[in-house]
């Protein structure tokens, strides 16, 4: 092969090294007489051969935790019409019982040839829905969202080998939007722990799931904030994460670079139904607290203290004599609830719990929740410019608060 570099192809090498040498009189301040230039073509070999100094890989990891993430396929009953144990299809207008208007619908129902009074039962209907989850134990408990499994009349998981096993669901928590599954025929299912520590914003994180149906995908980002409130639910307190997450990525796992998991996924903010980077998972340490109770009792026993509260705005504080606008205002201490019977009164602020200090209304449910009930919780109050506390019994919270 000739050494000869035709004269075009020399000329655009000699720009070339122009801008090569006012680029390292710029990073290093000066161009010594035995600087040597190399060929741009060997250095752009060798850019491609090497991989770049900084960066993680987190091939390693994925390896790891990938065979313990599964595909949650759901069986869901239709229970969008009304079936009232006759097939009846067609629901009725909401009017007072025996009014004019709820009798003429009535029988002008009836009056249809299809009327579910000359016809037989119609069949249930049922839908599908697709999510993910993770396995927490070799003996086959499986952690995803409530929103996946609700309604479920028939879980199948498929694991990351494309094997399909039945699950049962033994219990949900629609104020967290967790579920346990249990899949049965096994005791070395690969699983993963949950992280004992919180995780941090900046933090890299990776999500892995189903998304679209599409199975075993993994997404990397970082942790973008702490302590969201998203209207979900009252005990609202998610990590924000930019990994990308879709439809079918819900009940997955969010794991740090220890291969632990963080968070498990749950809402997007998505003004198109696809990701846009903002992504919301809820934190290790609930689901450690929700998936105990869950797998021990099939339900969550949360604390009751029996106050109704409200914010403390910065006006309410000035207006107190509280320094900052935190605590939980008392609108009402329910009578013969057990804040009310340690002394609680309308009007008070309270300002920590067991000497935690509370930042606002949702901080008070949330550690509240946390205590087991029977057990004795102290309440600092703020009342007429005063610090006192109050120590009571936690109870049990009511079906249906």
């Amino acid at each position: 092969m000739s050494d000869k570099v035709p004269a075009p192809i020399r000329h655009k090498t000699a720009k070339w090294l122009g801008a090569a040498a006012v680029a390292a009189l710029i990073a290093g301040g000066a161009v010594g007489g035995g600087l040597v230039v190399p060929n741009p073509a060997h250095a752009e070999l060798r850019s491609m051969s090497q991989p770049m100094q900084g960066l993680p890989s987190f091939a390693d990891m994925i390896d790891k935790v990938k065979p313990a993430v599964v595909a949650v396929k759901v069986k869901v009953q239709n229970v969008a019409s009304r079936d009232d144990g006759d097939g009846e299809q067609f629901a009725l207008p909401d009017f007072p019982p025996g009014s004019p208007m709820e009798r003429f619908f009535r029988q002008f129902r009836d009056q249809q040839p299809d009327s579910p009074r000359g016809r037989r039962p119609q069949p249930r209907q049922f839908g599908q829905a697709l999510g993910s989850g993770f396995f927490i134990s070799a003996d086959g408990y499986v952690v995803t969202n409530n929103h996946v499994v609700e309604n479920a009349a028939d879980v199948t998981v498929t694991m990351d080998d494309g094997k399909e096993l039945p699950a049962k669901v033994i219990g949900t928590d629609a104020k967290t939007d967790l579920a346990l599954l249990k899949v049965d025929g096994g005791s070395d299912f690969p699983y993963v722990r949950l992280a004992d520590q919180k995780a941090r914003i900046g933090d890299w994180v990776l999500a892995v799931g189903n998304p679209f149906g599409l199975g075993g995908t993994v997404t990397a980002g970082i942790v973008s904030a702490q302590h969201r409130d998203i209207g979900a639910g009252p005990y609202d307190d998610f990590i924000q994460i930019d990994a990308p997450v879709n439809k079918g990525n819900s009940g997955g796992p969010t794991f740090n670079l220890s291969g632990e998991v963080v968070g498990v996924n749950t809402a997007i903010y998505s003004p198109s139904g696809g990701s846009v980077g903002i992504a919301f998972a809820i934190p290790a340490s609930t689901v450690e607290q929700v998936v105990a109770s869950l797998k021990d009792k099939g339900a969550v026993t949360r604390g009751f203290i029996g106050v109704q509260m409200q914010p403390v705005t910065k006006e309410i504080a000035e207006a107190i004599g509280l320094k900052d606008a935190k605590g939980a205002l008392v609108a009402e201490a329910i009578k013969d609830g057990p804040a009310a019977k340690a002394g609680v009164q309308t009007g008070d602020t309270i300002i920590a719990v067991d000497g935690q200090p509370i930042n606002e209304a949702k901080d008070l449910s949330r550690k509240v929740a946390q205590v087991a009930p029977g057990k004795t919780l102290s309440l600092t109050l703020w009342r007429q410019g005063k610090e006192r506390t109050v120590t009571l019994e936690v109870g049990s919270q009511p079906k249906g608060a």
